[in-house]
């Protein structure tokens, strides 16, 4: 379901996957290829969500904002299952294992790994190209060849799947 919140719609390219049972409201916008996986909820009701290109936000996700704290994924990013991101940045390429909570103002670096389950609390740092793990989350060590490429094979895999399963709606539409 796609809402309104007051005067904010969100705007979503058109060539992004939004999955049956997701949630979108408010201040938000989603960049190309993108996809949104089934319910998952996206609020822009207190702020803006602003969401890149080739981002992959996995089932049962939570994205929201306090006041006059956006929400920013830049682009290529990986928002794992059952990921809550709330009034923080990430920046391009990160991946956000599943489970884990991202905190207001907290900012995960370019190309950074947050370990599943961790928990990065408010106004934190990630450096870039860093594995951080933990609750609250700590630095482990810098991201290995293998890692990078992992990740995006993840980003890659993702916006197949997307653009498959955007061609089934088509046809069931």
């Amino acid at each position: 379901m796609i809402y309104p919140f007051h005067s904010n719609y969100p705007v979503i390219d058109d060539s992004a996957f939004i999955a049956d049972f997701v949630t979108i409201t408010g201040d938000v916008e989603i960049g190309g290829h993108s996809s949104v996986w089934f319910n998952s909820v996206i609020r822009g009701d207190v702020a803006p969500v602003r969401i890149g290109k080739n981002v992959n936000i996995q089932d049962n996700s939570i994205l929201h904002q306090s006041p006059n704290n956006p929400l920013i994924l830049e682009d290529e990013v990986t928002i794992g299952h059952q990921v809550i991101l709330h009034s923080c940045i990430i920046r391009k390429r990160a991946l956000i294992g599943m489970g884990s909570i991202i905190l207001d103002q907290a900012e995960i670096g370019e190309g950074a790994f947050i370990g599943a389950g961790s928990l990065v609390p408010q106004g934190k740092k990630i450096p870039p190209n860093t594995l951080a793990f933990g609750r609250p989350a700590k630095v482990m060590r810098e991201l290995t060849a293998e890692d990078i490429l992992d990740m995006e094979r993840i980003v890659r895999e993702y916006a197949e799947k997307a653009q498959f399963y955007k061609s089934q709606q088509s046809k069931n539409s």
